[in-house]
């Protein structure tokens, strides 16, 4: 009987009320506008959001003519050509913005800008209208405007979506919730099974941490199938034909046919295609097949066969996929460098850090699983709800394993809760009185992470028993603090992991660090170089031909690492000790980034 109450279509929301939902999402878009105009949209000039200034950096380099299947970064790494893992399906937008901007004004500044406020703005927009499309397919109209607000501040305040963010994870989020609302738009006859898989296959091209949600709406997929019979085989061909032919289509567009062979887990290369064109392609068949379609039981024993095949392909040609991939990473560099990447912590990394986070990062998701486990256990297992309750539950368990799973557990759970509050209002406005009231402004209180993060931090719990230590205002986030870099010629730089991207992105110079996994040689390199002695640092320097070393005092890496190695030469150098090798360039004296020139080698 549930599995007969999962199946059914769903009642509500069938209007295609899209044109308001449209108007909705783009004026609470040119609000969020409005609001980041008013700081001078901060992020523009830095903002420590490494990611987001490397992809221009990528975008740059396209546009004066790089390769569209090289994606190496000439400036960047021990060797100088260090291979990224990105895709250029979220590139390629950005710089058909830039240029767009470049011909209209005359000035590549001029277009760099344009992109960088309009990009994760349309992105803002296209997220929140699909919220909102989900929100009424599930709960009908009355879900819409507690949706656009939770949902509104919500996507705004994981910091995805702000103006400068050009990292490819707002990319991820809107293709998710296209292929929630695609899976729930899907039946017998129509696109959006087809649409779905298709969306899926571009989450993974674009990068794969999202591969447990592209997993997950699979499952679910395979799940209606096995259990809806002849009434889901549309839907299933649909998905896994999708799936093959977008695979095969990604794999053609942004893999070079001399790398076809290659194979990377990281990144959409030959293993991903493999996969997704047998795994995809099974299932069409099997779901097109009417004699295997027949019963539960040869449902049961086809989808078992083709999981044994596809694990079979995966052990037999990429077994390296299937483990930890940072297994072989050396000792400093999973002491100094991956344990301190806020956004991969785990929970209790994070529980043990900053315990004061732990509420603003969570609280919302589990208080959307709690909601949406109480409607389904009062209105049954209806397809709808189940799908976003088994990617909500998948987004929680990925952000307990690394906090940056958040961005994608927090809009999910907007769905629930503002369901929840929608229900409430209508109560409240059927039997008004102080205790309908109390409930309905619970409610809207909860389901903002910013309410938890508020309260966790005005808690007494979490609260430092004596004054940390002063953070120093100058952490050489901004373009102003590489002015001075900027202006000497062109060279390569020793410093901190964490200003490598800016460096690349406000200079002309090389660095040898950036906070990326495939620069191991680079990371360690300069890992040591800045920890050990400075005579020991000298060999390194040279070896490198490392001409200029940058230090920034208030950038909380320098700190890190100096604190944890005092007789250093990073430690040395914060302490006012200059080594006879180098010499002070005293442009930089009083600026946020001191630089120094490392001296001629001495017959």
């Amino acid at each position: 009987m549930a599995s007969e109450t999962m199946m059914a279509e769903p009642q509500v929301g069938r209007e295609p009320f899209w044109r308001s939902d449209a108007a909705t999402a783009v004026i609470a878009t040119l609000i969020v506008a409005a609001v980041s105009s008013v700081g001078g949209f901060g992020r523009m000039t830095g903002g420590g959001d490494n990611d987001s200034l490397l992809r221009l950096v990528e975008v740059r380099d396209l546009i004066a003519g790089q390769g569209w299947f090289d994606l190496r970064q000439y400036r960047l790494g021990l060797e100088g050509a260090l291979p990224m893992h990105w895709s250029r399906l979220v590139d390629a937008p950005i710089a058909a913005i830039v240029m767009l901007g470049t011909g209209l004004t005359g000035s590549q500044t001029v277009g760099e800008t344009v992109a960088m406020i309009a990009w994760p703005l349309m992105l803002y927009a296209m997220a929140l209208y699909l919220l909102l499309r989900i929100g009424r397919l599930i709960a009908g109209p009355e879900a819409v405007f507690p949706l656009a607000v939770i949902g509104g501040v919500t996507l705004y305040q994981i910091g995805i979506f702000a103006p400068g963010a050009l990292d490819h994870h707002n990319v991820q989020l809107v293709l998710m919730l296209a292929m929630v609302f695609f899976l729930l738009r899907a039946g017998p006859g129509n696109l959006f099974a087809w649409l779905a898989g298709a969306t899926a296959v571009l989450m993974l091209a674009i990068g794969m941490e999202t591969a447990p949600y592209v997993a997950a709406g699979g499952l679910f997929v395979v799940g209606w199938y096995l259990l809806g019979g002849q009434t889901a085989r549309g839907v299933a061909a649909g998905f896994g034909a999708a799936f093959a032919l977008t695979s095969g289509a990604v794999f053609i567009a942004t893999v070079s046919p001399s790398s076809w062979g290659a194979a990377y887990c990281d990144a959409f290369s030959v293993v991903q295609f493999a996969i997704g064109a047998v795994g995809g392609a099974g299932l069409a068949v099997i779901a097109m097949s009417r004699m295997l379609s027949g019963t539960i039981a040869r449902r049961t024993i086809a989808l078992v066969a083709l999981g044994a095949v596809t694990a079979a392909l995966v052990l037999r040609y990429f077994p390296q996929c299937l483990g930890d991939p940072f297994a072989d990473l050396a000792p400093m560099l999973r002491t100094y460098w991956l344990s301190a990447v806020t956004e991969a912590q785990p929970l209790w990394k994070v529980l043990e850090n900053s315990p004061e986070d732990v509420a603003g990062h969570y609280a919302t998701t589990l208080v959307g699983l709690l909601v949406l486990g109480l409607r389904m256990r009062r209105k049954g297992l209806r397809r709808e709800e189940m799908l976003i309750a088994v990617l909500l539950l998948v987004a929680l368990l990925v952000s307990i394993w690394q906090v940056r799973g958040t961005r994608f557990s927090a809009p999910l759970a907007c769905v629930p809760l503002a369901i929840w509050v929608a229900g409430l209002r209508q109560q409240a406005m059927a039997a008004p009185g102080t205790a309908a009231s109390l409930k309905l402004v619970g409610a809207w209180l909860v389901s903002f992470n910013m309410i938890w993060a508020l309260a966790a931090e005005a808690m007494p719990l979490f609260k430092p028993s004596a004054p940390g230590e002063q953070v120093a205002k100058e952490t050489c986030d901004k373009d102003v603090d590489f002015a001075q870099l900027g202006a000497l010629p062109a060279d390569t730089v020793l410093t901190i992991s964490n200003l490598g991207a800016p460096v690349l992105r406000f200079t002309q110079h090389r660095v040898l660090a950036g906070p990326y996994h495939r620069n191991i040689a680079g990371n360690l390199m300069v890992l040591e170089a800045l920890m050990e002695p400075e005579q020991s640092s000298l060999s390194k320097v040279r070896d490198a031909n490392v001409g200029l070393v940058a230090l920034c005092r208030g950038n909380p890496e320098t700190k890190f690492l100096a604190k944890r190695a005092p007789d250093g030469l990073l430690a040395a150098l914060v302490a006012g000790n200059v080594p006879d090798w180098l010499e002070v360039v005293p442009e930089s004296v009083g600026k946020p980034i001191e630089l120094y020139r490392v001296l001629p080698a001495q017959p």
